[in-house]
């Protein structure tokens, strides 16, 4: 079995997305170990114990510095062990020890295609207002290899989506989720875990 632990900071809906694919055997041979966050309030913990799966809340707000919450990360992460590590809408960059102790074994999902929209300060809604602020008519999501970088690892899948006339970046954010992330993710863990080629 191919274990995958999934990071999230929010709602959880891509983490929603990989349980389904797992039920639906769209996704094989793969099982959640364990959801870790650094939001004790993040409804994907919710979803995660619904689920019967592990939940752990590492948050920098309860160490006294990053450095201790970074190695507080990596420790359980190493205690876990997984075959990837999947940042499943994962709010804090993860620190370079981590990157390297998982050396392509982590993967991310984000909302445009990458290199448009993407690095520091590019995360949920701040994505699609710059892509309706830009005038884009195709965006969409990729899901990445994590280097030690932002957004700048080895692309493994993207999928376009059309922008449409009267989007917000609300209604851009839900249609790229529904079209793209919730279908590319899933597919990305699948073809990793039963090695085929992407």
């Amino acid at each position: 079995m191919f274990d995958i632990v999934c990071l999230v900071s929010g709602g959880g809906t891509n983490l929603a997305a990989i349980i389904k694919a797992i039920e639906d055997k769209k996704i094989k041979n793969v099982r959640i170990k364990a959801v870790i966050s650094n939001n004790s309030d993040a409804y994907a913990l919710e979803r995660a114990r619904n689920a019967g799966i592990d939940v752990k809340i590492i948050s920098p707000k309860n160490f006294v510095s990053r450095t201790e919450f970074d190695k507080a990360l990596l420790d359980e992460l190493k205690i876990l062990n997984p075959d990837l590590i999947v940042l499943a809408g994962f709010l804090v960059n993860i620190s370079k020890d981590i990157v390297e102790a998982f050396e392509n074994k982590i993967i991310n999902i984000h909302p445009s295609l990458i290199p448009s929209f993407c690095g520091k300060g590019y995360y949920g809604l701040k994505v699609h207002e710059a892509a309706l602020e830009r005038g884009v008519k195709i965006t969409g999501a990729t899901v990445h290899y994590v280097d030690s970088g932002i957004d700048t690892g080895r692309i493994i899948i993207q999928k376009p989506v059309k922008v449409l006339d009267g989007d917000d970046a609300k209604t851009l954010q839900k249609r790229v989720m529904e079209e793209a992330e919730w279908i590319i993710l899933p597919k990305a863990i699948d073809k990793i875990a039963n090695g085929e080629s992407l």
